[in-house]
């Protein structure tokens, strides 16, 4: 039964199209209605036309696990789905939609399993976060809330797509946009403008340098693959005609750092590069040109900790010998920070994940409710 209601809410969920630059607040009313019907005591944390929710079930007092997923999904955009992506179709034992892996399953059957938490001997909460997708904005505005509460939860499973493997570290995820603003003029004498697309192109260049730098400060003992950080130009998008000098460009990046030492470096070398170089020659010209990197999240990684009791339960419940670490950037470095023990994982793979015709297993699913029903017991 437990495994038919969580299709059932996983078809629900995907029907909320919660796509990050979308609102969230009606997923969330749901959401909130069923946990209350569980026996939650339920906060709904609104944020314009977004919302986190934060539940409790069980005692309180400090101590307990917090379950935690993202509820915003990726767009759908110019992806050729075999039907409709916010409608979820089962098929072959697996449930196709936008979101079911990446992670409106792991939500699903975490709100489904509620009432066996109620029982629990420590509290239970239940964080479903908002913008994930785009720099956890909704993580990042919970976790200070729940620190100005003394909210103190020991532990937290953070239910990414993982294939029921534990995850015990995760790279950094580290989002800029860089706004570069010179002077247009006619493209028949560039002398007389600044062009900030070949700024860009500079700044670009010297990001792409610094990576043989990163490749070489690898630590010896690194997990990760590849081991070192990494920096990736996501988008350059510039000027207005072929004969007109841009006047303004951007660039989207981000890095994933594996240590903070990194970060540093990345952001010192290209401020440094910045100020000796590029804008002095871009001012030579017009004096108010400039270079402006916009933060759009700056994540912490998930350190690996040599005592971590989450990962030690966790594995014991999924039979599992040990604990992985991957690439990708979640949620759970913000609530390591907050002095849980910490892991991600949950169902599905991210391999399907912000693909055309995403999909869940059914089989990871029942996977999942059975972790959940067993540490239902051992909380």
């Amino acid at each position: 039964m437990s495994l038919e209601a969580t299709v059932d809410l996983l078809g629900r969920l995907v029907a909320y199209p919660t796509v990050s630059a979308d609102s969230n607040l009606s997923m969330i009313a749901e959401l909130g209605d069923r946990l209350e019907t569980a026996g939650a005591r339920v906060e709904v944390l609104q944020d314009g036309s977004k919302a986190n929710l934060f539940a409790t079930i069980g005692p309180e007092g400090p101590g307990g696990l917090v379950l935690s997923g993202h509820t915003d999904v990726v767009p759908v955009t110019d992806q050729d789905w075999s039907s409709d992506p916010f409608i979820m179709r089962k098929e072959n034992g697996l449930l196709y939609g936008r979101g079911t892996c990446d992670m409106k399953g792991f939500i699903a059957a975490a709100v489904v399993m509620a009432p066996l938490f109620a029982r629990a001997k420590k509290p239970v909460h239940f964080a479903f976060t908002y913008d994930e997708e785009v720099g956890c904005l909704g993580a990042r505005a919970l976790v200070p809330e729940l620190q100005k509460r003394g909210i103190q939860p020991a532990m937290a499973v953070i239910g990414e797509p993982t294939e029921m493997r534990v995850i015990e570290g995760h790279k950094g995820c580290c989002e800029y946009t860089t706004h570069f603003t010179g002077l247009e003029g006619h493209g028949s004498d560039p002398d007389q403008g600044v062009n900030a697309a070949e700024y860009a192109v500079k700044y670009v260049s010297k990001l792409v340098e610094i990576r043989s730098t990163l490749i070489a400060r690898a630590p010896a003992n690194s997990r990760f693959d590849p081991p070192w950080t990494t920096i990736n130009i996501g988008r350059v998008s510039g000027g207005v005609a072929h004969n007109v000098i841009a006047g303004k460009t951007e660039v989207d990046w981000e890095m994933r750092p594996v240590q903070p030492s990194d970060h540093a470096l990345v952001k010192d070398t290209i401020l440094a590069y910045l100020e000796t170089d590029l804008l002095p020659a871009m001012r030579r010209v017009h004096p108010k040109a400039d270079i402006r990197t916009e933060v759009i999240g700056e994540v912490a990684g998930l350190e690996p900790m040599s005592e971590n009791a989450t990962r030690d339960l966790i594995a014991g419940l999924v039979g599992s010998n040990g604990a992985d670490v991957v690439s990708f950037g979640t949620e759970a470095g913000l609530f390591q920070k907050m002095g849980m023990d910490v892991v991600v994982c949950g169902p599905g793979s991210i391999a399907q994940a912000h693909k055309s015709d995403e999909f869940i297993a059914i089989d990871q699913l029942a996977a999942c409710i059975s972790m959940l029903e067993t540490l239902a017991d051992r909380v």
